[in-house]
């Protein structure tokens, strides 16, 4: 799906989410939904602290929601644009591929995203083919992207990550999806990096040896505070004036590297310009430099049935458990606890730097969009 028809077929929603920002927000329907399928994770990053409850309380998967409860939820749900798989470590949940077919036949999403530690190889090729021939089977040109994390190059990646060997895996784990990625038009693989004070001094060798390995889209975000992750007072935010000095080194290699990429790449390279500036003003002001429509654009569903309007706000700001609703999705969504979730936001209470929830708030803030459009022609060109 290129730029100029994803618009096109969301724009009833724009209009409609600009409408109920201010007139009270009434029969909306979230475009994206990110849904943390486990608490399980074999990693003990130094930025997440996720991991480590694991490991301290091994029972906390015991948790997660069953392949029925997922099925139930999805049922009650509208259809997603944008569906996003989030964890612990989404490919240790066993039923992973029957979870994304579930969303497939009732989210019926126009764009899938899974980001993993890459440390089971194996199972994520497995996985990640069985994923896609299920997407093709109901729709071969939704997009299908996996991303791999990467924080470091050599040592340096199994260091932050809390898992030696990791960065090795990931090597491993690459190569078995550039194969999948040969086979089939619509997966992708891309990578991802946290950007924290562990790393600062090495993001131009963590960029640049993504390149040599001939990935189109590589993606990175501030480390950030959230209760999700357990890490709130951490020291891994890296300072304001720093992080711009990082965007015009990262904006550069996108100008230097956009003409090798395909059309969607060149896209998505777009908006992760635009964000940059933003996640820095954000870090600068600590408050939101464009409106915020976390809770209405977007949704998290959390592995227990926790319903938030992000991660950042995640336990602070439930808006709901699905299991006290029978889990019915839109019950929850127009109670009157989740207005009260969007009325905070709305009163600009909170502020993040957050990739994911930034990049619908593009969507909706026609300035930004105005810019991104503008990048993306200027690449095509190119």
């Amino acid at each position: 799906m290129n730029k100029s028809d994803l618009i096109f077929k969301l724009s009833p929603h724009l209009i409609s989410y600009r409408a109920n920002r201010w007139f009270g927000y009434k029969n909306i329907n979230p475009i994206t939904l990110t849904f943390s399928v486990t608490a399980a994770c074999q990693s003990k990053c130094k930025t997440y602290q996720i991991g480590q409850m694991f490991y301290d309380d091994p029972s906390r998967p015991k948790l997660d929601m069953t392949i029925d409860e997922i099925e139930k939820v999805f049922k009650s749900m509208k259809p997603m644009y944008f569906f996003n798989i989030s964890g612990g470590e989404p490919f240790l949940r066993k039923d992973l591929p029957q979870i994304i077919e579930l969303g497939c036949k009732y989210l019926k999403p126009r764009v899938i995203h899974i980001p993993t530690n890459a440390i089971q190889t194996g199972k994520i090729a497995r996985d990640t083919r069985e994923m896609v021939k299920i997407i093709r089977s109901y729709d071969p040109t939704v997009p299908f992207t996996i991303k791999p994390s990467i924080d470091g190059v050599g040592e340096k990646h199994d260091e932050i990550r809390g898992a030696k060997g990791n960065f090795k895996a990931l090597l491993k784990t690459i190569d078995e999806l550039k194969i999948i990625e040969a086979e089939y038009d619509n997966f992708h693989l891309e990578l991802g990096t946290v950007i924290s004070n562990f790393n600062v001094d090495s993001l131009d060798d963590i960029e640049d040896f993504v390149h040599t390995l001939g990935i189109e889209s590589y993606r990175n975000e501030v480390a950030e505070q959230r209760t999700e992750f357990f890490n709130i007072g951490d020291p891994i935010t890296p300072d304001a004036a720093i992080y711009r000095s990082l965007i015009r080194n990262f904006s550069k290699k996108v100008e230097e590297n956009i003409s090798k990429k395909r059309t969607l790449a060149k896209t998505t390279e777009a908006l992760r310009i635009v964000y940059y500036d933003i996640a820095g003003k954000i870090l600068e002001t600590n408050t939101q430099v464009i409106p915020c429509y976390a809770g209405v654009s977007n949704v998290h569903i959390n592995y227990n049935g926790d319903v938030w309007p992000c991660c950042v706000l995640g336990y602070d700001k439930k808006m709901g458990n699905l299991r006290d609703y029978n889990y019915d999705f839109q019950k929850l969504w127009k109670s009157d606890k989740a207005n009260e979730v969007r009325k905070y936001i709305r009163n600009k209470s909170c502020a993040c730097p957050l990739a994911n929830q930034a990049y619908s708030n593009i969507l909706m803030h026609i300035p930004s969009l105005f810019k991104a459009t503008a990048k993306t022609i200027k690449y095509s060109r190119n």
